[in-house]
């Protein structure tokens, strides 16, 4: 589910080098949630503490945001909000994947198929209050800024790096739709990444909205109904037999929202999954955002991390105090340059 445009959008490779000293607006759930269905032993076990409480979030935004954070990247944390009216059918849809997918784990343990159970465990990861409140006193006690938006996080997001941050860091393109001018993917240091079928390797790429508008020859309204076309969250599926490429055809040769939509009614006519573009536009180009969030830097917290990590979910000191030590070094350093 989700908007997929990978096929069309132009996008570079870049180093971390260019990305010092900039400023990133982080998509929290689409990040976390990848931490929780990718940092898992084989048969498909989260990282746990002696309590049996999931870490594998806290594993995954400890050690890449000191990282990050030692390349000189500064990062902002966007969380939801109460999601659209429009995107309860798909999180009910989602739901019941999830379901579907833990039926499918249980089989696989019984059988004592332990590819299938790392497969299936995968898929139904859920974000539970805990979980994400874990991950905010985490990342403010590593001096990240969290921001929790009205309702789409990635609207908010994206809102943030028109103003405020550099970029948007999320492996979704929905932040282009909203409008956001930089989106990063793959912003991670490590070159390769665990996936169902085996390690891809991989490397940070960033998509910029104003390239992708020109390369593609249209403006910010087309490429939202390109999207709505090719199905988003909002409409999961988008217009039977309406690919990537058949989609920009459309808004190229229609140019204006109401002839594109008007050249496909038959299609969505005689389709199951019926959907009103307008109301899917409209979350697009007027999201419920906050227009100057708030937006604080706190200091980062050595003790507080340690009690969170170490105490409270026996990780191991010595390396949490070694990751810290070196994030020390790298600041202390840049500040030494700075000075000179």
């Amino acid at each position: 589910m989700g908007l997929n445009i990978a096929e069309i959008i132009p996008r570079k490779v870049v180093e971390f080098s260019e990305l010092k000293g900039k400023t990133i607006a982080i998509d929290a759930y689409n990040t976390i949630y990848q931490f929780l269905s990718t940092i898992r032993q084989s048969d498909g076990t989260p990282l746990m503490d002696s309590k049996k409480r999931i870490t594998s979030h806290l594993s995954g935004l400890f050690y890449r945001n000191i990282n990050l954070m030692q390349e000189g990247v500064k990062l902002i944390y966007v969380f939801d909000g109460v999601p659209p009216e429009l995107k309860f059918k798909t999180n009910m849809r989602r739901s019941e994947i999830k379901d579907e997918a833990r039926e499918k784990y249980k089989q696989a343990r019984d059988e004592e198929d332990i590819e299938g159970m790392g497969k299936y465990a995968r898929q139904f990861v859920r974000l539970t209050p805990e979980i994400l409140e874990d991950s905010k006193k985490l990342l403010e006690a590593l001096g990240i800024a969290v921001v929790q938006a009205p309702s789409e996080g990635e609207a908010q997001a994206s809102e943030i790096a028109k103003h405020s941050a550099y970029a948007v860091g999320s492996q979704d393109y929905d932040s282009l739709l909203f409008g956001a001018t930089r989106l990063i993917q793959n912003l991670t240091l490590s070159r390769k990444r665990k996936t169902v079928s085996g390690y891809i390797y991989i490397s940070p790429e960033m998509i910029e909205l104003e390239h992708v508008l020109n390369v593609l020859g249209i403006n910010l309204e087309q490429l939202i109904c390109l999207g709505i076309l090719v199905g988003t969250d909002y409409n999961p599926g988008g217009i039977k037999g309406i690919g990537q490429r058949k989609a920009l055809e459309i808004v190229k040769k229609y140019r204006y929202p109401v002839q594109i939509f008007k050249s496909v009614e038959n299609l969505l006519e005689n389709q199951e999954n019926k959907f009103d573009w307008q109301e899917i536009f409209s979350l697009f180009k007027n999201p419920d955002i906050e227009k100057n969030p708030e937006i604080n830097f706190p200091k980062l917290d050595r003790e507080k991390i340690k009690r969170i990590l170490v105490i409270e979910h026996d990780f191991s000191e010595e390396r949490v105090t070694n990751a810290l030590d070196k994030l020390n070094l790298a600041l202390d350093n840049r500040k030494q340059k700075t000075l000179f």
